[in-house]
This record gives structure tokens, sequence and C-alpha cells, in this order.
């Protein structure tokens, strides 16, 4: 079942380049940042509210919330980046640069989760590490 969750993330997250390539035209890159975070705080707060989970939220440890807060503060800086990097750049490019994240995840799974990095991944990794350096050199 997680494939079918990372395929739709995917296509929402190609839909999020092109619509935020047209809102960011013309305005603040952090503004659109602003904008589009807000929403995103009510949606997934109404699916939250929706569903009954905020009854997991005294389950929370001190752990918990470091690391996601800290993760919180990378989502945050990635948007920004992100949306200024759409601004001035081609979708194309941008969101082929924003994907040398997976070869990055990889190497830091190895690295602090001691995730076994077989051939297969290896190969995948040094792909999208060349494929990112072609679509950056256009």
């Amino acid at each position: 079942m997680w494939f079918y969750y990372a395929l739709l993330s995917a296509l929402f997250a190609a839909f999020t380049a092109v619509f935020a390539k047209i809102g960011v035209a013309n305005i603040s890159s952090n503004l659109a940042t602003g904008i589009r975070t807000v929403i995103i705080l009510i949606m997934v707060w109404s699916i939250v509210l929706i569903k009954g989970d905020l009854k997991g939220i005294g389950s929370l440890s001190k752990m918990n919330i470091t690391f996601l807060v800290l993760s919180g503060v990378a989502t945050g800086l990635s948007w920004l980046f992100y949306f200024k990097a759409l601004q001035i750049g081609k979708i194309s490019q941008v969101a082929s640069v924003d994907k040398l994240s997976v070869a990055i995840a990889i190497i830091l799974s190895v690295l602090f989760f001691k995730e076994t990095l077989t051939l297969k991944t290896t190969i995948g990794a040094l792909l999208i590490i060349s494929g990112t350096i072609l679509f950056a050199l256009k």
C-alpha cells in the first residue's frame, strides 16, 4: 500500500510545482510560501480533527516533539528555497534538482539508520544524481 501513497505523493508534488510556478508570479516567494503554509495548516488540522487523531497528542514524547519541530523547520526552509527557485527557474530544472533529496535521503538512511545499501539502491541514487546534473546543466 505504501507504493500507492508514494505515487499519489509524487503526483501531487508535480501539481505543486506547476501551481506554485503560476502562483509565485509577480509576488514575493516568501509571501507565496506563507499563503501555501496556511492552506496546508487548515487542511491537515481539519483531517486530524475529523479523524479523531488529536487524542494521540498526549502520548508525544520529548523526542517526538523535538524531531517533529526539526522536521518542520527543515520543511519550511525547503519550501522557502523551493518557491524562490521556482520563481526564477524552470519547473523542469527546479523539480529535478529538488528530487536530489531522494539520493541525499538514501545516503542519510545508510549513515544514521544503518539501512542496507544494495546495488539496486546505489544505481538508483546514481541515476538520480546523474539526472539532476543533466537538468542543472540545461
